[in-house]
């Protein structure tokens, strides 16, 4: 009887959909709130679109800036590790086998077999601080382009997203109409975002979305709150 093939499938863009996440939720909420805000003390459209395009452009810049120093921390821990995990190694190499034994143990392999991938781990170096570094410390190598990935996922995200509650204010003549357009939009746009979300985390995406519209919500509307008293 022939064996059927299988084939996993995996999720592994974890971090570029935190990104995403990131920037296109604050993208949806500061905006709306800002151009909800000024809705109720202006008079002209163009005055909420100008001021919403400014803030859609620092805030993308900041938002951009924080992921790529986020990312770059990251990567500096990462390697400031590892170093000090070759040092031990090298230093005192007696104390970091007892470590390895130990995750080793965890496992429930038997003595005889324990031994065996204990010695076969420690006979490399590389493979060695490569071992430590993932299951002592729970540390992945971060990808070289990480960080300039990060900024650039996070700014476009927040600039795509900032969009959809100021494009009312664009193409609708009243403040009042442009307002619950906007409103619409942004509950709409957060809905759907969620459920996208949850399709690639494996979550299910009515309850991903219904979270997510929840949660940007609440952000959206004490933005609001705020934005209303201080203009």
């Amino acid at each position: 009887m022939p064996l059927t093939s299988h084939v996993e499938r995996h999720f592994n863009s974890s971090e570029t959909v935190r990104d995403v996440v990131i920037g296109a939720a604050d993208g949806l909420t500061v905006p709306f709130a800002l151009a909800a805000g000024l809705a109720g003390t202006v008079h002209a459209p163009t005055v909420v679109v100008v001021a919403g395009l400014a803030e859609i452009a620092a805030g993308s810049l900041a938002m951009g800036l924080g992921g790529y120093l986020a990312a770059r921390t990251d990567a500096e821990h990462y390697w400031s590790e590892r170093r000090r995990e070759e040092r031990e190694v090298d230093e005192i190499p007696q104390a970091e086998t007892a470590e390895l034994a130990e995750i080793i143990s965890q496992w429930g392999l038997e003595p005889e077999r324990a031994e065996a991938v204990i010695q076969g781990i420690s006979r490399d170096k590389q493979r060695w601080v490569d071992f430590m570094m993932r299951y002592e410390l729970g540390l992945e190598e971060p990808h070289p382009g990480r960080a300039r990935a990060s900024s650039l996922t996070i700014g476009l995200s927040y600039i795509l997203a900032g969009l959809v509650p100021l494009a009312p204010y664009m193409l609708l003549p009243t403040l009042t109409g442009a307002l619950r357009v906007s409103v619409g939009l942004t509950i709409l746009a957060l809905f759907l975002f969620g459920a996208v979300k949850g399709r690639f985390t494996g979550v299910p995406a009515w309850r991903s979305g219904m979270e997510t519209c929840l949660v940007g919500s609440l952000a959206a509307a004490a933005a609001y709150g705020v934005a209303r008293l201080v203009t």
